[in-house]
């Protein structure tokens, strides 16, 4: 059982090593194309939108995992490419991203620190990243779903747009981990509380079944790690600006 856990751990701290592509190596990637269902929402970013509409401040705050970032450098990470692409497409709106790493945390370790970086980090909008240290610790899904519902209300309280993401796809886990649980339930608790949730498993395991990526594949390392890192961090713009029901002309 200790030995599963630790190949888990490890595949979980690789896939942290995850890093967007250089711009060379982007322009001969796949088209990692994403349906359009997964990148729209019926919950909005009303906060996000006042933002933009008004051309004050966007403050987004990521809370996640190692995934999250690089420790060698953040530049290279999924919320660094978020940030640029939001940055190009909103010119005369001011832009700041940070990243809070929760590593090894759970959804209720996490929850408990999020009132302070709130009142901290004055956020427009929390991306908050959960499930996979869940998932692999075996936590009761009642308790992570318990923890979820009062992190996200805790948030909501304290005046932030927020967007959960999922766990990652990764058919070379999927018989260490029962994933199933933990994403029924951070669906529910999205819906509960009418917050965008950004699919980034089900995305995932799109591009895989599509061909663009061949994620049980270990032969091709860091450079398959960046190029997936990268379709994440414009996907995930893509879904920001829809729930932010932006018009196209606010979009310049």
């Amino acid at each position: 059982m200790r030995s599963g856990f630790g190949t888990v751990l490890g595949l979980t701290l690789l896939a942290g090593c995850l890093t967007v592509e250089s711009a060379r190596a982007e322009d001969t990637a796949p088209p990692c194309d994403v349906p359009a269902y997964l990148l729209t929402s019926e919950s909005s970013l009303p906060k996000v939108a006042a933002a933009i509409k008004s051309r004050q401040p966007l403050n987004v705050l990521v809370v996640g995992s190692r995934s999250s970032t690089i420790a060698s450098s953040e530049s290279s990470a999924y919320p660094a490419r978020l940030r640029a692409i939001l940055k190009e497409r909103f010119p005369a709106v001011p832009i700041d991203l940070s990243v809070e790493l929760q590593t090894s945390k759970t959804a209720e370790e996490v929850a408990a620190t999020l009132v302070k970086l709130v009142e901290a980090k004055r956020p427009t909008l929390v991306v908050w990243q959960t499930g996979t240290v869940d998932a692999i610790r075996s936590i009761d899904p009642d308790d992570f779903r318990s923890a979820l519902d009062e992190g996200v209300t805790a948030l909501q309280n304290a005046g932030t747009d927020v967007i959960l993401i999922n766990l990652q796809y990764s058919p070379r886990t999927e018989t260490m981990t029962s994933a199933p649980p933990y994403l029924d339930n951070i669906r529910v608790v999205a819906q509960q509380h009418d917050v965008p949730l950004f699919d980034r498993f089900t995305i995932m395991r799109h591009w895989n079944d599509a061909g663009d990526f061949d994620l049980f594949s270990t032969t091709h390392g860091v450079e398959l790690a960046k190029r997936v890192h990268a379709c994440l961090g414009r996907a995930l713009s893509k879904f920001v600006i829809d729930a932010a029901r932006l018009d196209p002309a606010q979009q310049n």
